[in-house]
């Protein structure tokens, strides 16, 4: 059985938040709706219709809408192999497996990105603010960043399963 994707694109996001009376809560989507990967450059860039091409529809979600992928969906949770771990968009290595750990969220989860390898910025669109995570060189949306990790970095990035392909060493 194929796993189910639950898809939050910004759109159904907007909505919800303006049926709560939250629409200020979606600032950093911008008065048009542009997403964190259309607002700046990075080295790869392709249209719309390039990105629809070359991912499937969920991964197009997550990593080009911010959608959000379904817990204990991804086989890479599971994922135990030493290896890396790569952006599915543009293929950029972004976790070594030896900084991957099991967090109970449901979402492969990491410790430390690849130095230079992912970018953040602060994601206003619940009421609270949280450090969302991308890809640095394609900018695709891979989740986002917690303060309640293991050490050595007490942090958690807590990462959509079809934001990433693994590369076994």
């Amino acid at each position: 059985m194929t796993p189910r994707i639950m898809v939050f694109s910004a759109s159904s996001r907007r909505s919800f938040m303006a049926f709560l009376g939250l629409g200020s809560a979606l600032g950093a989507l911008g008065a048009c709706g542009v997403t964190p990967a259309e607002a700046k450059s990075f080295p790869v860039a392709r249209s719309e219709a390039d990105w629809r091409k070359r991912l499937t529809p969920q991964q197009f979600a997550v990593l080009r809408q911010e959608a959000t992928d379904r817990p204990f969906s991804s086989p890479l949770n599971r994922e135990k192999r030493k290896g890396l771990f790569a952006c599915a968009g543009c293929g950029n290595a972004l976790y070594a497996s030896r900084t991957k750990f099991d967090s109970g969220t449901g979402w492969p989860s990491f410790w430390e990105a690849i130095p230079g390898a992912v970018g953040t910025r602060t994601d206003r669109k619940l009421v609270y603010p949280r450090t969302e995570v991308h890809c640095a060189d394609c900018g695709g949306h891979l989740g986002h960043i917690f303060d309640d990790g293991p050490r050595p970095t007490g942090k958690r990035h807590c990462i959509n399963g079809v934001a990433l392909t693994f590369k076994p060493a």
